[in-house]
């Protein structure tokens, strides 16, 4: 099973409005064959961390899920609240 990682900066005064709006994006996900590990908020640094996997491939699955008009509409009127988005594969250790 692949796993990627999602660090996101988000501005100031913008990560409830991020949080509120995630769990749209989550059945999308799943529809795409993705899991939803966990996400977290942590208010002290301002950053939404989230993971996500797969169990076939990963980069494949991700390009059809970008390009999928179900995306596209859980995004329709979402403004974008993040300064920097951090993005890596990453391996279980534990």
């Amino acid at each position: 099973m692949a796993t990627q990682l999602r660090r996101y900066e988000v501005a100031k005064g913008q990560l409830d409005y991020l949080v509120e709006w995630f769990p749209v994006l989550v059945p999308v996900r799943e529809q795409y064959g993705f899991t939803v590990n966990f996400a977290y908020a942590d208010r002290d640094t301002n950053q939404f961390v989230w993971s996500v996997s797969h169990p076939g491939d990963f980069a494949d699955a991700e390009r059809e899920y970008n390009s999928s008009p179900e995306r596209a509409a859980a995004f329709v009127g979402f403004s974008e609240p993040l300064t920097a988005m951090h993005v890596a594969m990453v391996d279980e250790v534990v």
